[in-house]
């Protein structure tokens, strides 16, 4: 069960390196609950996936780089870069922890740790 939920937290990750916003909504209850370490608080996974998708438009292109993965029932934990290109040519990198938390299969809950973006994305 562990590893299947681990699967799950990469392919989440991977519809949203990929734009494919539905997709990845459709992997979370809709009671979903996302926070950042930015002091915003919480939002719900619907306004999370929109304040991604109204941002994205100068990025060229986006990949979670998954460094370490740990799991336990229903809950999984990891360090992953993301390496963003942007389409002026700018390139940077993000070092991120992410919780997440399932029930009956969905995220129902994600935690993200971000350090400050740096400029030397690999």
């Amino acid at each position: 069960m562990s590893t299947d939920l681990r699967n799950k937290a990469i392919a989440y990750l991977r519809h949203l390196e990929n734009r494919e916003w539905a997709d990845a909504q459709a992997m979370c209850s809709e009671k979903a609950m996302v926070w950042h370490n930015d002091g915003k608080g919480e939002s719900t996974i619907q306004e999370n996936i929109s304040g991604m998708k109204a941002q994205v438009d100068p990025i060229q292109s986006m990949r979670y780089d998954i460094t370490r993965q740990f799991s336990q029932p229903g809950e999984v934990l990891q360090q992953h870069v993301v390496n963003v290109v942007m389409k002026d040519g700018a390139r940077f990198r993000l070092d991120a922890a992410v919780y997440f938390r399932f029930e009956d299969g969905l995220i129902t809950r994600i935690e993200e740790y971000a350090g400050l973006p740096s400029n030397d994305a690999g």
